[in-house]
Formats: C-alpha cells, sequence, structure tokens
C-alpha cells in the first residue's frame, strides 16, 4: 500500500487564505461577518482576523444559499436561524460529493 500523507487541516485561516478559497474581496467577508451572527473569527491585537474551520464552513453556507440558491441577505440570514442544522448537513453532502468528484477526476486522468 503506498504511502499517503494525511491532510492537514489548521485551525486559523487568514483573511487572505480565505478571500483566496472564495475568490472574493475582503470587504465582501468583512461585511458577511458584520451581517451574519454565525461568522466570529477572532482577531489580534493588530486586528487581523483568523478564521477557525467553522467559520469557513459557514461562509460555505452562506456562498451557497446566496449565490447559488439566489436567497438575499435577509433569506440567508433567516434560512440559518431556522435551518441551521439542516443547511450544515447539506454543506456536508455538497462537501462529501465535491470531493468525491475530485476523486474521480484523478482516477481518470490516471487512465
Amino acid at each position: 500500500m503506498p504511502y499517503k500523507e494525511r491532510d492537514i487541516n489548521k485551525m486559523y485561516y487568514t483573511m487572505g487564505e480565505v478571500t483566496a478559497m472564495f475568490d472574493v474581496n475582503h470587504s465582501l467577508i468583512r461585511y458577511y461577518e458584520k451581517e451574519f451572527d454565525v461568522l466570529q473569527p477572532k482577531k489580534n491585537k493588530k486586528g487581523n482576523r483568523y478564521f477557525t474551520t467553522e467559520d469557513i464552513e459557514n461562509l460555505k453556507i452562506i456562498f451557497h444559499l446566496i449565490r447559488d440558491k439566489g436567497y438575499t441577505l435577509q433569506g440567508a440570514k433567516d434560512h440559518l436561524k431556522n435551518n441551521g442544522n439542516e443547511a450544515k448537513s447539506q454543506q456536508n453532502v455538497i462537501n462529501a460529493l465535491e470531493n468525491l468528484k475530485q476523486f474521480l477526476l484523478e482516477v481518470r486522468d490516471q487512465l
């Protein structure tokens, strides 16, 4: 069995890493931080934001609701308040499917 490195999970992500993940500007992340109570990045003394993996998952849910499903900001807030656990489980399914797609693409490329 070949050696496989395990995935490295970071505890905190910087603002630059988060904006690169979602391909958005810093201002949009800061705006969503003000609008959505579920986003609570840690700040150091300089004011730099550090996002946890939970914040990243919440951002994925927010972007899915707003970009993919076409919710308004208020609609996304209401959906997260009323159906927060359901939204998280749906996001977990979406993540699993994306990982499966990536794996299948890698297998196809190796053939």
